[in-house]
C-alpha cells in the first residue's frame, strides 16, 4: 500500500498520549488536525499515537517541530513527535532486527525512534546491571531493544533509553511497528 513514487508517505508516532489517561487524544480528532493541514490518506493505528499520511503534492518533507506545533494548537498541551518515511520504516521492518532473538511470553521487543542520529557512540549490545534490558543495535535513528521479564517484573529500559539518548524519543513493541507494515 505504498504511496507514489515519489515517497510522500509518512509516519508520524507521538509520545505520551492516552496513556494512563493523560494527554487524551481521540484519533478521530487526530485525524482531522492532520487533514485540515493538508495532509492526505490518514490513518491511525491502535490509540497510541501512530499516524500515517501522505504529504500534499506542495510538499516534499515535514519537520517534526512543524507537527508539534499544529498538535499543540490543536490538543492545548505539547505532544513530542518523530517523523519518519514510511519507506525507511519499510526498510526497518524488512531487515527484522529481532531476527535472532528468542521470543518468549516474557520477553518484549522494542524500536526507539529519535529525532535525531546519537550524538556518540555507543558499544552494543548494550546490557543493563541486572540483564533485564538489552540494546542490541543501533542504526540510524532506531534503536533496538529487549526487555526480559524473567529477570524482573519492573524495568528501568525506558529510563535507560532516555539517559543514553534524552528524552526526544518515543518506543513502540515490535507488534505494533510490524502493525504498520502494510501502510507503508
Amino acid at each position: 500500500m505504498r504511496s507514489t513514487a515519489n515517497d510522500k508517505r509518512m509516519v508520524a508516532f507521538l509520545r505520551g498520549i492516552n496513556v494512563g489517561g493523560h494527554h487524551k487524544v481521540p484519533m478521530v480528532q487526530l485525524k482531522q488536525v492532520f487533514s485540515d493541514a493538508g495532509f492526505t490518506q490518514i490513518t491511525t493505528v491502535l490509540n497510541s499515537g501512530n499516524i500515517i499520511f501522505d504529504l500534499p503534492e506542495n510538499m516534499d518533507a515535514v519537520s517534526d517541530i512543524y507537527l508539534e506545533k499544529i498538535l499543540m494548537a490543536a490538543f492545548g498541551f505539547p505532544i513530542p513527535v518523530v517523523c519518519v518515511s514510511a519507506s525507511a520504516l519499510a526498510d526497518l521492518i524488512h531487515m527484522n532486527p529481532f531476527k535472532n532473538e528468542i521470543l518468549t511470553k516474557n520477553t518484549r521487543w522494542y524500536v526507539t525512534f529519535l529525532k535525531k542520529k546519537p550524538g556518540k557512540k555507543m558499544a552494543v549490545p548494550w546490557v543493563s546491571a541486572d540483564g533485564s534490558f538489552r540494546i542490541i543495535q543501533i542504526k540510524n535513528t532506531f534503536v533496538f531493544s529487549v526487555l526480559n521479564l524473567e529477570v524482573t517484573q519492573t524495568s528501568r529500559g525506558m529510563e535507560m533509553l532516555e539517559q543514553f539518548f534524552g528524552k526526544d524519543i518515543t518506543t513502540r513493541n515490535w507488534n505494533t511497528v510490524e502493525k504498520l507494515k502494510p501502510y507503508c
